[in-house]
C-alpha cells in the first residue's frame, strides 16, 4: 500500500469514481539500490479502457501520425544543418586558411551552446507548453543558420558565434520532441515511432554531407550549403505551428488524461541520479556521442587526404575541393542509419519480452562490434579506399543499432513528468563529455603530430589517422557502460510500470495532499 503524508490541501474536480492518486503498489519501488519518492503526483485520467490503445486517446490517430511526420521532418533538418559544415569543411579551411584544431571549433561551439541550454529547456519542457518552446527555438535556429551563410573571409569568428547560436534552437527541439512522441503513443507502437524519429538522425546527417557538398559544387560557393536548411526549415516551422499538438504529459500511459507533478528541479535531478539504468545508459550515450561526433566531423576529410596520399586525387585548388567523399560518406550514413535503426528496433521488439535486459545488450553489441571495424578503417585507408568504405558501412551500421533503442530505454525507465529533464541532462552530459570536445580534441592532436613535419600532404593524413585511434577505445568504454546497464534495466522498468499503471481505486475525492512512495509495506 501507499503511505501518505499530508502537506496541505489540493482541490480535486474529478469524478469520485475515477482513481485519483499516486500510482504505486505494495511492492518495493526501487531504482537500483535506492528508494525513490515522487512528491505531489496527481493523475488527471479519464476512466481507462480495459486494453491500452497504441495511440493516446488525447489525440486522434490521424493527428498523431501527422504530428510524427512533422517532428521527423524537423529532426531531419536539425541534423542536416549540424553536418552541412562537415560536408564542406575542406572548402571552409581553404577559404579562411585555418588549421584542423580551429576548424574543429565550428562543431565544438555549436555543441557547447546546445548542451548548456539543454537543462533549461528540459526544465521548461516538463512544466510549460512544449509546442511553444519548440516554435521559439526553431525560430532562433532559422535566423542564425541563415545569417551564418553571409559571413565574409575576414569574419571567421562571426561564423563561430552564429554556429553557437544555432545550438540554441536545436537544444529546445531535441529535449522536447521525444517526450511528445512518448505522450502520443504507447507500447510497441511507441517503439516504432521512436525508431522512425531517430532514424532521421543518421539520415539527416548523411543528407547534410550530400546537400552541403552538392550546393557548394553547383554554385561554386560553400556559403550556399548553409542556406538550404533554413529555407526548408521555414516550411517546418509553419507545419509545426498548425499541425503539431501538445498532448498532456503521460497521456499515453493514462489513456488520455495525463499526469501532473509539482516538484523542484533538484528533486527531479535527485530522482534521475538514483535511477541506475538512466545513469549508466547515459554514460553509454556519452561514449557514443564522442565516437560518432568525431567520426562524423573528420572522416570525410580523412578520406579526402587518403585519396591525395595515394595519388588518386589532387589537393584543394583555390576555393574548390573535390566533394566526392562527402557524397559517398553521406550516402553510407543514410543507408546505415535506416538499416541500423530498423534492425535495432526489430531486435528489441523480438527479444525484449523473453530477455528484459535485451535493449542495453543490443547497444553493447553495437558499440563493441564497431571497434574492430574502426581499427580497420583507420589503418586500411592508406592502402584501399573501397575496403575502407566497406568497414565504414559495417561500423556505422552497428553504431546505428543504438539510437532508437536508447531513446526507448529513457522513456520506459523515467516517469512521464520527468522525461524532458531526463532528455536534457542526458544531452548535456553526452555532449559535454562527448561530441562537444571530440572534434576539437582530434584536431588538436592532429595539429600537434603534424607540427613535427609540416607542409606535406602525407603527414597531414598520418597525423589525422593517429588522432582517430582514440575512437575505438572510447567505443570499448561505451560497450562496458551498456553491459553494466543490463544489471538494473529490468528492475527499473518494472518500478516505473508499477508507478504508472497500478492505480488503486478511490471512492472519495482526494484532499489536498502529497504522496510519498515508500518501499515499506503497510497493513
Amino acid at each position: 500500500m501507499l503511505t501518505m503524508e499530508k502537506n496541505g490541501s489540493v482541490s480535486s474536480t474529478q469524478d469520485p469514481s475515477v482513481p485519483q492518486c499516486s500510482r504505486g503498489s505494495s511492492s518495493e519501488l526501487r531504482y537500483g539500490s535506492l528508494v525513490n519518492s515522487v512528491s505531489s503526483l496527481t493523475l488527471n485520467a479519464a476512466e481507462a479502457p480495459a486494453v491500452s490503445p497504441a495511440v493516446s486517446p488525447a489525440v486522434s490517430p490521424r493527428r498523431a501520425y501527422v504530428a510524427i511526420a512533422v517532428l521527423c521532418y524537423i529532426n531531419l533538418l536539425n541534423y542536416m544543418e549540424r553536418y552541412t559544415i562537415a560536408g564542406v569543411l575542406s572548402d571552409i579551411q581553404t577559404f579562411f586558411s585555418i588549421n584542423d584544431s580551429t576548424a574543429g571549433l565550428l562543431q565544438t561551439v555549436f555543441i557547447c551552446s546546445f548542451l548548456v541550454l539543454a537543462p533549461l529547456f528540459g526544465y521548461l519542457g516538463d512544466r510549460y507548453n512544449r509546442k511553444h518552446i519548440m516554435i521559439g527555438g526553431l525560430s532562433v535556429w532559422l535566423l542564425t543558420a541563415a545569417g551564418s551563410s553571409f559571413v565574409t573571409k575576414s569574419q571567421f569568428w562571426l561564423l563561430v558565434f552564429l554556429r553557437a547560436l544555432v545550438g540554441v534552437g536545436e537544444a529546445s527541439y531535441s529535449t522536447v520532441a521525444p517526450t511528445i512522441i512518448g505522450d502520443l503513443f504507447s507500447g510497441g507502437q511507441r517503439s516504432i515511432m521512436i525508431c522512425v524519429f531517430y532514424i532521421f538522425i543518421p539520415v539527416g546527417s548523411g543528407l547534410g554531407y550530400i546537400t552541403g557538398a552538392g550546393s557548394a559544387t553547383l554554385t561554386g560557393d560553400w556559403h550556399w550549403a548553409l542556406r538550404i536548411t533554413p529555407i526548408m526549415g521555414t516550411v517546418g516551422l509553419i507545419l509545426l505551428v498548425f499541425l503539431c499538438p501538445n498532448p498532456p504529459r503521460g497521456a499515453a500511459e493514462t489513456h488520455g488524461g495525463g499526469v501532473t507533478v509539482q516538484s523542484s528541479y533538484m528533486e527531479d535531478v535527485k530522482y534521475l541520479l538514483e535511477n541506475k539504468s538512466y545513469v549508466w545508459s547515459s554514460l553509454g550515450v556519452t561514449a557514443l556521442a564522442f565516437l560518432t561526433g568525431a567520426l562524423a566531423f573528420w572522416l570525410p576529410t580523412f578520406l579526402f587526404r587518403a585519396h591525395i596520399t595515394q595519388g588518386l586525387r589532387p589537393p584543394c585548388n583555390g576555393n574548390a575541393c573535390n566533394s566526392q567523399d562527402s557524397y559517398i560518406f553521406g550516402a553510407v550514413t543514410v543507408a546505415t542509419g535506416i538499416l541500423g535503426g530498423a534492425l535495432g528496433t526489430s531486435l528489441s521488439r523480438r527479444f525484449v519480452d523473453k530477455f528484459p535486459h535485451a535493449d542495453p545488450l543490443i547497444c553493447a553489441v553495437g558499440m563493441l562490434g564497431s571497434v574492430p571495424c574502426l581499427f580497420i578503417v583507420i589503418f586500411v585507408a592508406s592502402a584501399s579506399i573501397p575496403a575502407t568504405y566497406v568497414f565504414i558501412f559495417l561500423g556505422e551500421l552497428l553504431l546505428s543499432l543504438n539510437w532508437a533503442v536508447l531513446a526507448d530505454i529513457l522513456l520506459y525507465v523515467v516517469i512521464p513528468t520527468r522525461r524532458a529533464t531526463a532528455e536534457a541532462l542526458q544531452i548535456t552530459v553526452g555532449h559535454l563529455l562527448g561530441d562537444a570536445g571530440s572534434p576539437y580534441l582530434l584536431g588538436v592532436i592532429s595539429d600537434a603530430i603534424c607540427s613535427s613535419s609540416p607542409g606535406t600532404h602525407y603527414w597531414k593524413f598520418q597525423s589525422l589517422k593517429y588522432s582517430l585511434i582514440i575512437c575505438p577505445f572510447v567505443g570499448i568504454l561505451g560497450g562496458v557502460f551498456f553491459l553494466i546497464t543490463t544489471r538494473y534495466i529490468t528492475e527499473d522498468r518494472k518500478a516505473v510500470q508499477r508507478l504508472v499503471e497500478d492505480l488503486p481505486p478511490q471512492t472519495d475525492p482526494i484532499p489536498h495532499s502529497s504522496f510519498e512512495l515508500s518501499n515499506k509495506r503497510t497493513e
